[in-house]
Protein backbone atom coordinates (compact mmCIF):
# COMPACT_ATOMS: atom_id res chain seq x y z
CA UNK A 1 0.00 0.00 0.00
CA UNK A 2 2.57 2.43 0.80
CA UNK A 3 4.05 1.52 -2.81
CA UNK A 4 0.55 2.85 -4.35
CA UNK A 5 0.72 5.96 -2.27
CA UNK A 6 4.30 6.71 -2.99
CA UNK A 7 3.34 6.72 -6.82
CA UNK A 8 0.11 8.34 -6.32
CA UNK A 9 2.05 11.04 -4.72
CA UNK A 10 4.68 11.37 -7.42
CA UNK A 11 2.02 11.04 -10.13
CA UNK A 12 0.30 14.06 -8.82
CA UNK A 13 3.28 16.25 -8.72
CA UNK A 14 4.85 15.93 -5.34
CA UNK A 15 8.47 15.61 -5.68
CA UNK A 16 9.96 12.90 -5.37
CA UNK A 17 12.80 14.35 -2.97
CA UNK A 18 10.09 15.18 -0.66
CA UNK A 19 10.17 11.26 0.45
CA UNK A 20 12.37 8.39 1.80
CA UNK A 21 11.56 4.99 2.25
CA UNK A 22 12.65 2.48 5.10
CA UNK A 23 12.95 -0.80 3.89
CA UNK A 24 15.64 -3.53 4.67
CA UNK A 25 14.06 -5.72 1.90
CA UNK A 26 12.80 -3.30 -1.17
CA UNK A 27 15.10 -4.19 -3.91
CA UNK A 28 14.95 -0.33 -5.29
CA UNK A 29 12.73 3.24 -4.57
CA UNK A 30 11.32 4.79 -7.47
CA UNK A 31 14.16 7.44 -8.97
CA UNK A 32 14.66 10.19 -6.75
CA UNK A 33 13.52 8.74 -3.53
CA UNK A 34 15.78 7.91 -0.85
CA UNK A 35 16.09 4.31 0.53
CA UNK A 36 17.34 2.75 3.86
CA UNK A 37 17.86 0.06 5.59
CA UNK A 38 18.41 0.73 8.63
CA UNK A 39 16.44 3.58 10.84
CA UNK A 40 19.48 4.88 12.42
CA UNK A 41 20.82 5.73 8.74
CA UNK A 42 17.71 7.90 8.26
CA UNK A 43 19.05 11.75 8.38
CA UNK A 44 16.64 14.15 11.23
CA UNK A 45 15.16 16.64 8.95
CA UNK A 46 11.52 14.84 7.94
CA UNK A 47 8.34 16.14 9.30
CA UNK A 48 6.23 13.00 9.35
CA UNK A 49 6.17 8.90 9.41
CA UNK A 50 4.04 6.72 7.76
CA UNK A 51 3.95 3.19 9.35
CA UNK A 52 3.10 0.69 6.26
CA UNK A 53 4.19 -2.64 8.28
CA UNK A 54 2.13 -5.28 9.52
CA UNK A 55 -0.26 -4.42 12.42
CA UNK A 56 0.98 -7.28 13.99
CA UNK A 57 4.29 -5.90 14.36
CA UNK A 58 3.60 -2.88 16.21
CA UNK A 59 5.30 -3.95 19.25
CA UNK A 60 8.23 -5.51 17.81
CA UNK A 61 9.15 -2.52 15.32
CA UNK A 62 7.57 0.07 17.68
CA UNK A 63 10.32 0.47 19.54
CA UNK A 64 12.86 0.69 17.08
CA UNK A 65 11.08 3.64 15.58
CA UNK A 66 10.85 6.26 18.55
CA UNK A 67 13.71 8.18 17.43
CA UNK A 68 11.98 8.64 13.84
CA UNK A 69 9.11 9.35 15.71
CA UNK A 70 9.50 11.64 18.06
CA UNK A 71 8.26 15.31 17.46
CA UNK A 72 6.94 14.41 14.09
CA UNK A 73 3.51 13.55 12.98
CA UNK A 74 2.99 9.75 12.74
CA UNK A 75 0.80 8.47 10.22
CA UNK A 76 -0.77 4.67 10.38
CA UNK A 77 -1.99 2.48 8.13
CA UNK A 78 -1.90 -0.41 10.26
CA UNK A 79 -5.35 -1.90 9.95
CA UNK A 80 -7.10 -2.35 13.13
CA UNK A 81 -4.56 0.15 15.22
CA UNK A 82 -6.53 2.97 17.00
CA UNK A 83 -5.17 6.24 17.62
CA UNK A 84 -5.18 5.19 21.54
CA UNK A 85 -2.99 2.48 20.62
CA UNK A 86 -0.57 4.59 18.70
CA UNK A 87 -0.33 7.56 20.86
CA UNK A 88 0.67 4.36 23.46
CA UNK A 89 3.61 3.12 21.04
CA UNK A 90 4.46 6.22 20.27
CA UNK A 91 4.02 9.29 23.03
CA UNK A 92 6.72 11.36 21.66
CA UNK A 93 5.14 11.87 18.48
CA UNK A 94 3.58 15.50 17.84
CA UNK A 95 0.21 13.83 16.93
CA UNK A 96 -1.74 10.20 15.69
CA UNK A 97 -3.05 9.56 12.10
CA UNK A 98 -4.84 6.98 11.04
CA UNK A 99 -5.59 6.48 7.45
CA UNK A 100 -7.03 3.71 4.94
CA UNK A 101 -6.62 4.11 1.02
CA UNK A 102 -6.66 1.40 -0.94
CA UNK A 103 -4.40 0.79 -4.31
CA UNK A 104 -6.49 3.03 -6.20
CA UNK A 105 -4.22 5.83 -4.59
CA UNK A 106 -1.43 4.47 -7.44
CA UNK A 107 -3.99 6.08 -9.79
CA UNK A 108 -5.49 8.71 -7.29
CA UNK A 109 -8.32 7.30 -7.78
CA UNK A 110 -9.09 6.07 -3.80
CA UNK A 111 -11.03 7.10 -1.01
CA UNK A 112 -8.78 7.59 1.91
CA UNK A 113 -10.28 7.62 5.24
CA UNK A 114 -8.56 9.85 8.11
CA UNK A 115 -9.16 9.69 11.74
CA UNK A 116 -6.47 12.13 14.05
CA UNK A 117 -5.37 12.99 17.49
CA UNK A 118 -3.38 16.04 18.15
CA UNK A 119 -3.32 17.55 15.07
CA UNK A 120 -3.95 21.48 14.81
CA UNK A 121 -6.28 23.59 12.22
CA UNK A 122 -3.57 23.98 10.29
CA UNK A 123 -2.04 20.61 10.40
CA UNK A 124 -5.36 18.97 9.54
CA UNK A 125 -5.95 21.01 6.95
CA UNK A 126 -2.50 20.12 5.25
CA UNK A 127 -2.91 16.32 5.87
CA UNK A 128 -6.40 16.13 4.35
CA UNK A 129 -4.47 18.20 1.25
CA UNK A 130 -1.22 16.05 1.18
CA UNK A 131 -3.47 12.91 1.53
CA UNK A 132 -6.65 14.32 -1.34
CA UNK A 133 -4.02 13.81 -3.68
CA UNK A 134 -4.39 10.64 -4.05
CA UNK A 135 -8.18 10.73 -4.12
CA UNK A 136 -10.98 11.82 -2.40
CA UNK A 137 -9.74 12.35 1.53
CA UNK A 138 -12.50 12.38 4.40
CA UNK A 139 -12.17 12.89 8.00
CA UNK A 140 -13.95 10.14 9.96
CA UNK A 141 -14.95 12.16 13.42
CA UNK A 142 -16.11 8.98 15.52
CA UNK A 143 -12.98 6.58 15.34
CA UNK A 144 -15.27 3.71 16.29
CA UNK A 145 -16.53 3.30 12.76
CA UNK A 146 -13.03 2.82 11.25
CA UNK A 147 -13.00 -0.43 10.98
CA UNK A 148 -16.54 -0.38 9.11
CA UNK A 149 -15.29 2.00 6.35
CA UNK A 150 -12.02 -0.04 6.15
CA UNK A 151 -13.86 -2.99 4.98
CA UNK A 152 -15.79 -0.62 2.49
CA UNK A 153 -13.46 1.34 1.14
CA UNK A 154 -10.41 -0.43 2.00
CA UNK A 155 -11.12 -3.61 1.16
CA UNK A 156 -13.67 -2.89 -0.69
CA UNK A 157 -11.36 -3.19 -4.19
CA UNK A 158 -11.12 -6.99 -3.37
CA UNK A 159 -14.80 -7.73 -3.53
CA UNK A 160 -15.25 -5.88 -6.44
CA UNK A 161 -12.84 -7.75 -8.28
CA UNK A 162 -13.76 -11.23 -6.75
CA UNK A 163 -17.59 -9.64 -8.73
CA UNK A 164 -16.02 -8.79 -11.61
CA UNK A 165 -14.23 -12.53 -11.52
CA UNK A 166 -17.78 -14.27 -10.95
CA UNK A 167 -19.59 -11.83 -13.57
CA UNK A 168 -17.03 -13.28 -16.05
CA UNK A 169 -17.10 -16.92 -14.26
CA UNK A 170 -20.68 -16.95 -14.81
CA UNK A 171 -20.86 -16.51 -18.46
CA UNK A 172 -17.62 -18.81 -18.70
CA UNK A 173 -20.54 -21.45 -17.10
CA UNK A 174 -22.85 -20.77 -19.60
CA UNK A 175 -20.86 -21.64 -22.90
CA UNK A 176 -19.01 -18.01 -23.29
CA UNK A 177 -15.18 -18.41 -23.90
CA UNK A 178 -13.04 -17.07 -20.94
CA UNK A 179 -11.23 -14.52 -22.77
CA UNK A 180 -14.36 -12.49 -23.84
CA UNK A 181 -16.13 -13.23 -21.16
CA UNK A 182 -13.11 -11.48 -19.26
CA UNK A 183 -12.93 -8.92 -21.20
CA UNK A 184 -16.59 -7.84 -21.44
CA UNK A 185 -17.04 -8.23 -17.89
CA UNK A 186 -14.46 -5.68 -16.64
CA UNK A 187 -15.38 -3.45 -19.95
CA UNK A 188 -18.95 -3.43 -18.18
CA UNK A 189 -17.85 -2.84 -14.23
CA UNK A 190 -15.43 0.05 -15.51
CA UNK A 191 -17.92 1.68 -17.94
CA UNK A 192 -21.04 1.20 -15.22
CA UNK A 193 -18.65 2.29 -12.03
CA UNK A 194 -17.07 5.84 -14.34
CA UNK A 195 -21.01 6.05 -15.25
CA UNK A 196 -22.32 6.19 -11.87
CA UNK A 197 -19.41 8.17 -10.67
CA UNK A 198 -20.25 11.58 -12.60
CA UNK A 199 -24.21 10.94 -12.34
CA UNK A 200 -26.76 12.51 -10.25
CA UNK A 201 -29.02 9.92 -9.34
CA UNK A 202 -28.00 6.67 -6.99
CA UNK A 203 -26.33 3.58 -8.37
CA UNK A 204 -30.00 1.88 -7.33
CA UNK A 205 -31.65 4.65 -9.65
CA UNK A 206 -29.42 3.72 -12.07
CA UNK A 207 -30.26 -0.14 -12.25
CA UNK A 208 -34.12 0.39 -12.78
CA UNK A 209 -33.09 3.10 -15.44
CA UNK A 210 -31.07 -0.19 -16.84
CA UNK A 211 -34.31 -2.55 -16.36
CA UNK A 212 -37.12 -1.85 -18.55
CA UNK A 213 -40.62 -3.70 -17.23
CA UNK A 214 -40.62 -7.05 -18.43
CA UNK A 215 -37.05 -7.14 -20.12
CA UNK A 216 -33.93 -8.81 -19.93
CA UNK A 217 -31.96 -7.34 -17.25
CA UNK A 218 -35.34 -6.56 -14.79
CA UNK A 219 -35.55 -10.56 -15.12
CA UNK A 220 -31.81 -10.83 -13.66
CA UNK A 221 -32.37 -7.87 -11.53
CA UNK A 222 -35.33 -9.86 -10.14
CA UNK A 223 -32.63 -12.74 -9.07
CA UNK A 224 -30.17 -10.83 -7.21
CA UNK A 225 -33.40 -8.80 -5.60
CA UNK A 226 -34.95 -11.99 -4.37
CA UNK A 227 -35.12 -11.73 -0.61
CA UNK A 228 -32.12 -9.32 -0.64
CA UNK A 229 -29.38 -11.67 -1.05
CA UNK A 230 -27.61 -9.72 -2.69
CA UNK A 231 -27.33 -7.46 -0.07
CA UNK A 232 -27.01 -9.96 3.01
CA UNK A 233 -24.18 -10.97 1.30
CA UNK A 234 -22.82 -8.02 1.35
CA UNK A 235 -23.48 -7.63 5.08
CA UNK A 236 -22.10 -10.56 6.05
CA UNK A 237 -18.98 -9.80 3.62
CA UNK A 238 -18.39 -6.30 5.33
CA UNK A 239 -18.98 -7.72 9.10
CA UNK A 240 -16.42 -10.28 8.57
CA UNK A 241 -14.01 -7.69 7.48
CA UNK A 242 -14.65 -4.92 10.24
CA UNK A 243 -14.61 -8.02 13.00
CA UNK A 244 -11.22 -8.93 11.62
CA UNK A 245 -9.76 -5.11 11.79
CA UNK A 246 -11.14 -5.37 16.07
CA UNK A 247 -9.10 -8.57 15.97
CA UNK A 248 -5.83 -7.26 14.74
CA UNK A 249 -5.92 -4.19 17.35
CA UNK A 250 -6.18 -6.66 20.15
CA UNK A 251 -3.42 -8.24 18.49
CA UNK A 252 -1.68 -4.78 18.58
Amino acid sequence: MGGAMLAGWLAAGEPATRFSVLDPALPEAPLGVALYRDAAALPGDHDAVLLGFKPQQLAALGSGLQGLTAGRNVYSLLAGITCAQLAAAFPQASAHVRVMPNLAARINKSPVILAERGLDAAARAETFALFGKLGSAVWLDDEAQFDLVTALAGSGPGFVYRFIDALAGAAIDLGLDAPTASSLALATVEGAAMLAAGSDASPATLADRVASPGGMTREGLDVLDRDMALRRLLTETLRATAAKGAALSRQG
